[in-house]
């Protein structure tokens, strides 16, 4: 089988999954993970033979695609505010709104000499790293309640040649959260999506994706949101800001959280959801 032939096969058997919409972007990059083989090289060489252990490992690929594993996981890694990032089923796969609420931070931030950054909840250390990377004079910690989201955080923190202070912590444990510092700013992409709705959505992220980083309780919705605003009432200094991503239906409520010693604001991302919620403390 030629790479022309494997390449149209792929495409073909891809086109008839939950992948279909982006199954040009997909094969495209499988062949270039598996067999080094870009898009110039495919129309330079349509007819080259490829060896027998390449072409089992694109099948392989597809047959992983074609049971709902996202991308991401088959190739180990995603993009995040221009990084190559690892990422495994114990973390999350970082969102363009989650982008967004980095670069919030990071305009916020970069206006300051110096900030106390903490990252509530930092799966693959996206936000953290991004933040470390693009404002290098801010102190960022980063906190998880799982051992293995945090080693895939630390990974990827010295890949990007980021120092970030990584911390198990449980958010949700008032001993816990009790040990962390005073911080400027609080930034936040918690599990907020009640856990009926997984029935809804897509096999690719039920699935896969880590359910402790994705849902809450169906009763307890801003579980997540009441804890950080708890912390916040100790742990931010009084001119500090809070950062959170939230469900487009909860933002809100979330707002309402802060209502009390705080201006808080939701914003609407790029598609037009309120989708994150910026609360500055006044006193």
């Amino acid at each position: 089988m030629t790479v022309k032939e494997l390449y149209r096969f792929f495409l073909h058997e891809l086109s008839n999954t939950s992948f279909r919409e982006d199954a040009t972007a997909i094969s495209s990059i499988i062949f270039e993970e598996v067999a080094g083989i870009d898009k110039k090289h495919l129309i330079q060489n349509p007819g080259a033979i490829l060896p027998e252990d390449v072409v089992e490992r694109i099948q392989h690929c597809l047959s992983e695609l074609k049971n709902n594993k996202p991308v991401q996981y088959i190739t180990g890694y995603c993009w995040f505010y221009n990084m190559k990032l690892r990422v495994n089923p114990n973390v999350l796969i970082p969102r363009p709104e989650t982008e967004e609420l980095a670069k919030a931070v990071i305009e916020y931030a970069s206006k300051k000499q110096r900030s106390a950054i903490l990252d509530i909840g930092t799966g693959s250390g996206c936000i953290a790293i991004a933040i470390k990377k693009n404002v290098p004079g801010a102190t960022v910690t980063a906190i998880d309640i799982s051992k293995e989201a945090l080693e895939t955080a630390a990974a990827n923190a010295l890949a990007e040649n980021a120092s970030i202070q990584l911390l198990q912590t449980d958010i949700l444990s008032p001993i816990s959260r009790q040990q962390l510092d005073v911080y400027d700013v609080i930034v936040s992409n918690p599990p907020y999506i009640p856990l009926q709705e997984s029935a809804t959505m897509d096999k690719n992220v039920t699935a896969y994706e880590p359910h402790l980083a994705l849902f809450v309780d169906n009763n307890k919705p801003l579980v997540f949101y009441e804890a950080i605003c708890a912390f916040a009432e100790e742990h931010l200094k009084n001119d500090g800001v809070v950062f959170l991503e939230t469900h487009e239906q909860l933002a809100g409520s979330v707002a309402k959280l802060f209502s009390h010693h705080y201006e808080s604001h939701v914003i609407k991302d790029m598609f037009g959801k309120e989708r994150m919620v910026m609360a500055i403390r006044c006193r």
